[in-house]
């Protein structure tokens, strides 16, 4: 049965609960980090060719995380436009300290 949401705040949590998994939520998290530095290693190396692996570095890391760790479908087969906006916010939440890469610190189960 597929979900459906009508905005954004109802999906992020839903998001979140399919991340559950710490090194799930670890691969999302290099995978994102490759994909913002690709652009710019790109950038400064004068290789636009880097460009083509933005989404190979940021779909594989994270449906890595998905098939071996969280052993869930990735959210982005479904809402793949809205996964792809709750993968940054999950991105700088971490980063930020605002969430844990444990779920269970965040209160989800």
């Amino acid at each position: 049965m597929i979900e459906k949401f009508d905005s954004f705040k109802s999906f992020y949590p839903y998001y979140l609960n399919e991340h559950r998994n710490e090194w799930c939520r670890r691969f999302h998290f290099i995978g994102t980090t490759v994909v913002l530095a690709l652009p710019l290693t790109a950038l400064y190396h004068a290789l636009p060719i880097l460009l083509l692996f933005i989404p190979i570095a940021g779909y594989g890391f994270a449906w890595a995380g998905h098939f071996f760790f969280e052993k869930n479908t990735p959210a982005t087969f479904q809402y793949p436009l809205w996964s792809l906006r709750a993968d940054f916010k999950m991105y700088f939440e971490l980063l930020s300290g605002k969430i844990s890469m444990d779920s269970k610190k965040d209160g989800i189960r």
